[in-house]
């Protein structure tokens, strides 16, 4: 076990119930978990164990989080499909479909990239842990497209320092409800995860204040611009200058254009469309992912420093969409 966090209770926090007043930690991921971790006596308040959910807390009382360490996870090698676009003794560039996780988790033990690479490859690098050897960025499991791993522990410093450096080239293709006024925007907002809905993310507002800073929102932009327009959705290339976790998809939702088929973020407004076919309102229904697909991914070779850059067209649901809705 190990103390994760310390704090003090301020006066704008006065009054919260608790179990709801710790979810706004990143460690704390639902009220549940809250309630669970105080039931086992994990919460400390001023020194001692606090037992009940429903308690408020008070200004200038300390709170002392304490989380027991999570039992590990056996990671095995598995034989799975690869779509491999480049390989060396450094790193491994695939297009990942669709559906696929990139690395196990409790809801995800097995199928995953992971699995698959380290039967491919053997051996990866560690540096990310025993659950994400080689990881070095992530794609979402509904997002499709390009990704890089590291396998040598030099390959994924340096690649992990580009990323984190934004020197990385990354461009997606996003279809969205709603057609923009303008031909092309930057929306540079930070984002932190959702107090309530603690698998979300959402856009903190107020970046330079004590509560944004202890919602832990980080900056976040992206680069959009239209590359098709249709009659109630266009189609977009967006850039990331960083990529946080749901960053496209928070993103573009903030400014009223949320990706087609995302059940996360993207509520479907296609009942107000009365004039769309019934073909085309089906092939919307069946299409049960976000329309987002990572197009383009280019970096520097971590050896040669030789620039790479991959680039792969979006896959066949994707286009099916597009070629329905462009003909509806």
């Amino acid at each position: 076990m190990k103390i994760i966090l310390q704090h003090i209770v301020q006066e704008s926090e006065d009054g919260k119930r608790l179990d709801q007043f710790l979810t706004t930690f990143d460690e704390i991921v639902s009220r549940t978990h809250a309630q669970r971790l105080l039931k086992s006596g994990y919460i400390l308040f001023n020194g001692k164990p606090e037992l009940t959910p429903s308690r408020k807390v008070r200004t200038g009382e300390e709170i002392l989080v304490n989380i027991p360490t999570p039992k590990s996870m056996d990671v095995f090698p598995e034989d799975g499909e690869l779509d491999i676009l480049f390989e060396d003794e450094c790193l491994i560039v695939i297009n990942k479909s669709a559906g696929i996780v990139v690395h196990p988790s409790v809801g995800h033990p097995s199928g995953t990239i992971v699995n698959f690479l380290l039967h491919h490859c053997g051996d990866l690098s560690g540096i990310s842990g025993v659950l994400r050897p080689g990881i070095v960025h992530r794609l979402d499991k509904d997002t499709s497209g390009v990704l890089v791993v590291a396998k040598t522990d030099d390959a994924h410093q340096n690649l992990s320092e580009q990323f984190k450096e934004h020197t990385v080239k990354r461009q997606y293709k996003a279809m969205v409800w709603g057609v923009p006024d303008k031909e092309h925007g930057i929306i540079n907002a930070a984002l932190g995860r959702h107090p309530v809905r603690r698998k979300d993310m959402t856009i903190v507002e107020n970046y330079n204040t004590e509560e944004s800073a202890r919602r832990k929102g980080k900056c976040a932009v992206t680069h959009w611009r239209v590359l098709r327009r249709f009659e109630f959705s266009a189609l977009l290339a967006c850039r990331l200058e960083t990529g946080r976790t749901h960053q496209i998809r928070v993103h573009l939702t903030s400014i009223g254009h949320p990706l087609i088929g995302d059940p996360q973020y993207g509520r479907s407004p296609l009942k107000k469309f009365s004039t769309v076919s019934a073909e085309l309102s089906q092939t919307i229904s069946n299409f049960r992912r976000q329309a987002l697909h990572a197009e383009i991914l280019g970096f520097k070779h971590p050896s040669s420093r030789e620039w790479l850059e991959f680039s792969v067209p979006i896959p066949d649901d994707f286009q099916k969409l597009v070629k329905a809705i462009k003909y509806d």
